[in-house]
């Protein structure tokens, strides 16, 4: 959990706001500290977490997370965190395997044509479980998504993503009054695909979220004291005959990871580069 970003985000583990859709994107760089960060923050706070790692298997994200504090394997076994395994998960099914408990939620790898209502009906079950479920009590629900645009490069379609993101929202924040913290990472400039399919869920997703965190390479290159820039926005929705959405707030950051968290600050205020 880093401190420093709470601080910029004008949150803590006492105070975070509820019904929240956080969009992080990257270009040029690598955003998946900021999935942690997430991670590390809801469990702490006591909330009950869903996290679908399409990119990462278990243990990447339990040895991160412990450096930062947190035992995922403790939180999964209280039944605080319920993570699906994409890459293992994937597995199965292109082998043509036994079936695992989770494999439905992939059935989009069998037929990408038949979208991702099997992912939705897994985040859907499992997060009105945290709400109405025995045992122990947990806070509002969390869907983390480790990312949604891995989907795209599998068959699905533009219109089926955001379709998934649409109703997980619905579900998560608007229904249960939880969050969602999604990434989604685009393409560099040089390296666009002609069909710009990222670019456009990017487009599509930042009319749905409530705040955006865009994750950037430094524009002048490479450094080693700074690692890059995130642009952070917020967005209300303006009626006047009809919705629409609207920057409130911008601020850009620069930032360093390191092993055990992430420094952040002004743009051209680092100690190392003055």
């Amino acid at each position: 959990m880093f401190a420093e970003l709470n601080s910029i985000l004008n949150t803590s583990p006492d105070n975070f706001k509820a019904g929240e859709f956080i969009l992080v994107s990257d270009k040029q760089t690598d955003a998946s500290f900021l999935i942690h960060h997430f991670l590390s923050f809801y469990l702490r706070v006591g909330c009950k977490v869903c996290l679908l790692g399409l990119v990462q298997s278990f243990s990447h994200y339990s040895a991160i997370s412990q450096r930062l504090g947190v035992s995922l394997a403790q939180a999964r076994e209280k039944g605080q965190l319920v993570f699906i395994e994409g890459l293992k998960e994937s597995l199965g099914v292109l082998l043509q395997g036994e079936s695992s408990k989770g494999t439905r939620a992939v059935d989009f790898l069998r037929d990408p044509s038949s979208g991702l209502q099997g992912l939705y009906d897994f985040v859907r079950d499992n997060v009105r479980l945290a709400v109405g479920g025995s045992g122990e009590e947990w806070g509002p629900p969390v869907l983390l998504v480790d990312d949604l645009s891995v989907v795209l490069s599998l068959g699905v379609s533009v219109g089926a993503a955001l379709d998934f993101s649409h109703y997980c929202r619905a579900t998560v924040c608007s229904e249960l009054q939880g969050s969602m913290v999604m990434l989604v990472r685009c393409e560099a400039e040089e390296e666009e695909s002609d069909d710009e399919r990222s670019e456009w869920l990017l487009r599509g997703l930042i009319h749905q979220c409530s705040l955006t965190l865009q994750v950037q390479g430094l524009p002048t290159g490479y450094c080693r004291d700074i690692h890059g820039q995130v642009r952070w926005i917020t967005l209300s929705v303006w009626k006047r005959g009809q919705c629409d959405r609207w920057p409130t707030q911008k601020k850009l950051f620069q930032y360093k990871v390191h092993d055990k968290g992430a420094s952040f600050f002004a743009r051209g205020t680092f100690s190392a580069v003055l």
